[in-house]
């Protein structure tokens, strides 16, 4: 495939497009990335240098790509952590450029806005952004639990209210839908699942709680489902060959004790994924 990324970037560490760039080409993707920031490294360091990119250098860069009259042979858009509704806006014109040239194109959005234990860490007014525009606008969605909750206007504690919640993000505009780090009544203690949902039915996954939340994972998580849904049109083989990749990613970040994702010495487990977990049909 040929993907426009639009992210973030650091220079040092893995967020952003430096955590989704890697694995799509070293699962044998062409990646266009256009930067949001290029700071120094992830804010989650509490310091970090390096320019905020204006929505008009954003959108000049995406215009650029244009002018060689290749936007469309993209076949997907992806989009992660949104600071601005103006970078939001040129994120989704560029959206309806592609889809206006290639009709076969999606949008995948990673609805990046909080996290369980954290509450929301985006600027005020993103959230109610993120669910109000965007997402009406992806064709992927790939939310945390407690985005997914946020989404929906719910609380969910149960795997059937999970799938009503999921089922009301749909409605809404979306056809697939991966939800991460998902913890409901069932999971056993020591795990958490990994949900999708598409027309075709429902899956899910159990892995492991790793002692570990670096930053990064999820970036890397809806690049690596993006790429597998697209190449495979197999939402339930998506999900085992995502989770199995971002699982192997995880261990070998423990087994090395850094903060970053180890997605170098980890990519031989990105081009072929262990599959290392059973996934169950829901429905």
């Amino acid at each position: 495939m040929k993907i426009l990324s639009i992210q973030s970037s650091v220079a040092y560490g893995h967020v952003g497009n430096s955590a989704a760039v890697f694995p799509l080409q070293r699962l044998g993707h062409e990646v266009w990335p256009v930067l949001t920031v290029h700071f120094s490294n992830h804010t989650g360091y509490g310091e970090w240098r390096g320019p905020l990119l204006a929505p008009d250098d954003v959108r000049d860069v995406i215009a650029g790509i244009g002018d060689r009259g290749v936007l469309g042979e993209a076949d997907a858009v992806l989009s992660g952590y949104q600071g601005d509704p103006a970078v939001g806006a040129v994120i989704l014109d560029a959206v309806a450029m592609v889809k206006e040239l290639n009709p076969d194109a999606v949008y995948c959005c990673d609805p990046v806005m909080g996290d369980v234990g954290r509450g929301m860490f985006v600027r005020p007014g993103i959230p109610e952004f993120m669910r109000d525009t965007v997402v009406p606008r992806a064709d992927i969605v790939t939310p945390n639990h407690f985005e997914l909750d946020f989404l929906a206007g719910r609380t969910t504690t149960t795997l059937a209210e999970v799938l009503d919640a999921v089922d009301a993000v749909r409605a809404s505009g979306p056809r697939d839908v991966l939800v991460t780090s998902v913890l409901h009544d069932e999971v056993p203690e020591g795990s958490l699942d990994l949900v999708a949902v598409s027309d075709e039915g429902a899956w899910a996954v159990t892995t492991p709680l790793l002692p570990i939340s670096p930053n990064g994972c999820g970036d890397v998580t809806a690049a690596l489902y993006l790429a597998h849904l697209r190449t495979s049109g197999s939402p339930e083989k998506a999900l085992a060959s995502t989770a199995s990749s971002v699982f192997a990613v995880l261990e070998a970040t423990v087994a090395a004790g850094t903060r970053e994702i180890q997605l170098v010495a980890a990519q031989d487990h990105l081009a072929e994924p262990p599959m290392n977990f059973e996934v169950r049909r829901l429905r």
